[in-house]
């Protein structure tokens, strides 16, 4: 006898019978939902032994793994001991028993539930798609929610009936020939994938998808837009399966004098104060002379995990990695198509990726090779990733025995905290400093240069190392940069690694100016092509390759200077909250603004 609880059918609504509310007890369903997921008053006994099932269970987990055990023990004392295996003892053969019966047991208690469930997801998967009219319904939640894992419910409580969401009211299809897909869709029959292949047309196919979606979910997209936006230009590159578009409003800070050229710096941010308060630091910049800035370091990583029989032969690729004399020939194996070792600019799967240097860490048999390349105008994530697997490829000549885990062993380390990448870096690493006169940090900043000074050593550093942080020595750097990012089109994800920056404030001149200065790093993706090209950076450079890259991230270290100078003086002026408090709070009724179904629940 299976003493599991019972699976039953959902009740299904009668199409064509009482309207649903109707139809749908909510007294009856919260009955129900208390009966299949309440604890039964006393444990039930099982089949296999007069005790409750758990404390069934738990016997048989536990002999089937000690015996299990105990029998490897004695087969491994026999192999040691040249005594054949087919020699057993009383003990061994009782073992063997055991372990055959509580194999039985566990069989049949858990791998009967496993078919069955299967049976009956198919059984309900067919019964979903019987008639189309049903889309329009909202489907009975059969999702296990939170009740389910509960210890107990106090059915002493009189039920309280749920909340009845009517279903927001379908969209009229553009044509007949829409609706038709839409039902496909819902009833699985189409996949959601595929309409843009299909329907040729990736905005009809955002239209179809998003329809099937409300009607399957019962939760309305009214808010979210789906008109004015280019779906062919996303298709095969930035997302899959959209339903539409989100808005994020783009301010612009400056204009940021740098480098004694102007940049007006577009933000992308649902922030209130993060554009102004940028602004009022690159009004101080530009009022004091403007900043400087000089690029660091420039190389993309990828480190790949490979495994060997043996640490030594671990150690040995380690050796033959970190040679500087095998530099050239594995840039060769790796990025060059001609036959000059020295034309590294030549690559085969990118004309501007160049081999820089590689560093090997090993952890018993285990070898992570961080490779650093340089990659032009892109941020070169796949380039440098074909380049390393060239690498692997030439040395399974002379290590046959390397086992390539994974391209990437998060020794690169992408989009994650990383001391790697804080001490050696990952991308761009900038440096950019400003001397900002005592006159406009009192005039324009609101407070003074000592004030500033003692607030970024007890802040910025100390408390930044009281903390533990990596890479955070700084009041907000990841704002800026992940505004700017989101405005440029880059991947935001990289904000991890790009907002490793330290914020440096010293007073000179005698104590009546500042000298702030930042350091950090920053990567880059795919273009938004306007705000690119506000800065004058959109595409790769033919001329210079690279130097649209670099000019970037020298604009964002700029602009995390101005965002740095400005809150530490908010700070330190005790604005901070004030600003938030008239800035960053809307007065209006948000409730006002929504539709009428958005205001009954659905949000």
């Amino acid at each position: 006898m299976d003493v599991r609880r019972k699976q039953t059918k959902p009740t299904r609504p009668v199409a064509g019978g009482p309207p649903l509310k109707q139809q749908l007890n909510p007294h009856l369903a919260r009955t129900t939902h208390l009966h299949n997921h309440t604890r039964p008053s006393a444990p039930q006994a099982s089949d296999a032994l007069p005790l409750p099932l758990y404390l069934t269970n738990g016997i048989f987990f536990t002999l089937f793994f000690s015996v299990a055990y105990f029998l490897l023990t004695r087969w491994r004392e026999k192999i040691r001991t040249s005594t054949p295996l087919h020699v057993v003892t009383l003990s061994e053969i009782a073992a063997i028993v055991s372990l055959i019966a509580s194999f039985i047991y566990l069989l049949g208690f858990f791998g009967i539930d496993f078919v069955q469930s299967f049976i009956t997801r198919a059984s309900h998967d067919a019964w979903d798609v019987e008639d189309d009219n049903d889309q329009f319904l909202i489907k009975e939640d059969s999702r296990r929610g939170p009740c389910a894992a509960a210890p107990a419910i106090d059915c002493s409580l009189p039920p309280v009936a749920p909340k009845v969401v009517d279903p927001p009211p379908p969209v009229p299809p553009s044509s007949e020939e829409d609706e038709e897909v839409i039902k496909s869709v819902v009833a699985g029959t189409t996949p959601s994938y595929s309409l843009e292949s299909k329907l040729g047309d990736c905005k009809r196919a955002a239209a179809i998808r998003r329809e099937a979606l409300q009607r399957m979910t019962g939760m309305s997209l009214v808010g979210l837009p789906l008109d004015g936006f280019d779906y062919d230009s996303i298709l095969g590159q930035c997302c899959e399966m959209p339903v539409g578009y989100i808005q994020i409003p783009v301010g612009i800070a400056g204009p940021l004098l740098l480098d004694g050229m102007e940049y007006s710096v577009p933000m992308a941010t649902t922030e209130g104060c993060l554009v102004a308060s940028t602004n009022r630091g690159c009004k101080a910049i530009y009022a004091s002379g403007g900043a400087m800035s000089m690029l660091l370091r420039d190389g993309m990583t990828r480190a790949p995990v490979v495994r060997f029989a043996t640490a030594k032969r671990a150690a040995e690729l380690k050796f033959f990695m970190e040679d500087p004399g095998n530099l050239d020939t594995l840039s060769a194996s790796a990025f060059l198509r001609s036959s000059s070792l020295s034309d590294s600019v030549c690559c085969r799967s990118s004309r501007f990726a160049r081999l820089q240097g590689i560093q090997c860490a090993i952890a018993g048999k285990n070898l992570y090779m961080r490779f650093t390349c340089s990659t032009g105008d892109a941020m070169g994530m796949n380039m440098v990733s074909k380049g390393v697997q060239n690498v692997l490829d030439f040395l399974q000549s002379d290590f046959p025995d390397m086992d390539v885990i994974g391209i990437s062993g998060n020794f690169c380390s992408d989009k994650k905290p990383a001391a790697v990448n804080w001490i050696e870096g990952r991308g761009k690493s900038v440096v950019c400093e400003a001397i900002i006169r005592e006159e406009v940090v009192v005039k324009t900043l609101k407070t003074n240069v000592a004030a500033l000074v003692e607030l970024n050593m007890l802040k910025n550093l100390t408390g930044s190392a009281i903390a533990g942080a990596l890479g955070g020595f700084n009041a907000h750097a990841s704002n800026i940069v992940s505004a700017v990012f989101l405005a440029t089109g880059q991947d935001p994800a990289q904000n991890v690694e790009s907002s490793h920056c330290i914020t440096m404030m010293e007073a000179v001149n005698n104590g009546k100016d500042l000298h702030v200065g930042t350091v950090g790093g920053g990567t880059q993706l795919a273009s938004q092509s306007a705000c690119l090209n506000l800065l004058g950076v959109k595409g790769a450079s033919k001329e210079s390759p690279g130097s649209n890259s670099r000019l970037l991230a020298t604009i964002i270290a700029g602009s995390v200077l101005a965002g740095e100078l400005s809150l530490m003086s908010a700070i330190a002026a005790g604005q901070l909250v004030n600003s938030h408090m008239k800035y960053n709070r809307s007065s209006k009724d948000v409730t006002q603004l929504l539709p009428l179904k958005e205001k009954g629940g659905n949000i």
